[in-house]
């Protein structure tokens, strides 16, 4: 119980601050952005950070404990998403305000894919004109269960690790555009540059689904 205005405004404000304690790791901000593109076990989400599943499984635990993450279990492995789509909002919002209020981040972002990105990556409203006249082939790098959720209108799921095997999928007659999960996702980056060097002609979208629902922009879920 309260007895003053002074204490219930720390608790609440103390409540408030534990979502920002949670969220104050360059690891669990990892994790938030992974489990936005789709629900995955500790097993999978310490294979893609590169942590050991124990490690993944503290941060997901402080995830959990202020509200942003849920977890199914079956049998012996325990499944994480988020708590809500205001939690991927969230994520967007904090990568937002840095954007816009860290210049680290745009020199960050330009010293490395500028220094590997020998194009610009296609524009959004190039990439639908093209997309509508047919002259542009898109493809999903992700793996095929972030497609299965939701994928750009009209791409083909062609994850990274069966690109090598795949090129016989593939036209040289069109360009050739990859994306994966947004503009710090480098898994497009790496496609590209494996198909420029195989001689197809490819770019990048900066974009991911997330990017392209938030404008309502056309996604399709898989058939």
């Amino acid at each position: 119980m309260f007895t003053s205005g002074r204490q219930f405004k720390d608790a609440i404000y103390g409540q408030f601050a534990r979502v920002g304690q949670a969220t104050a790791s360059p690891r669990r901000l990892e994790l938030l952005d992974l489990l936005g593109q789709s629900p995955r076990t500790v097993e999978a989400l310490a294979g893609e950070t590169g942590m050991s599943v124990a490690n993944a499984s503290q941060h997901l635990q402080a995830l959990r404990a202020a509200g942003l993450v849920a977890t199914t279990k079956r049998g012996l492995h325990v499944t994480y998403r988020l708590a809500g789509e205001d939690v991927a909002t969230l994520f967007a919002s904090v990568r937002g305000v840095a954007e816009r209020h860290l210049e680290e981040v745009e020199r960050d972002s330009r010293a490395f894919f500028g220094s590997l990105d020998e194009f610009e990556p296609i524009d959004r409203r190039e990439l639908l004109e093209r997309s509508r006249r047919g002259d542009v082939a898109i493809i999903d790098v992700r793996p095929p269960v972030e497609y299965a959720l939701a994928h750009l209108a009209g791409a083909i799921s062609l994850p990274l690790p069966e690109l090598s095997a795949r090129l016989a999928d593939l036209t040289r007659e069109r360009e050739i555009v990859a994306y994966c999960r947004g503009p710090y996702c480098v898994m497009a980056l790496e496609a590209v540059r494996f198909l420029r060097a195989r001689g197809f002609r490819a770019r990048r979208l900066e974009d991911g689904v997330r990017e392209w629902a938030a404008r309502g922009l056309p996604l399709e879920p898989a058939a």
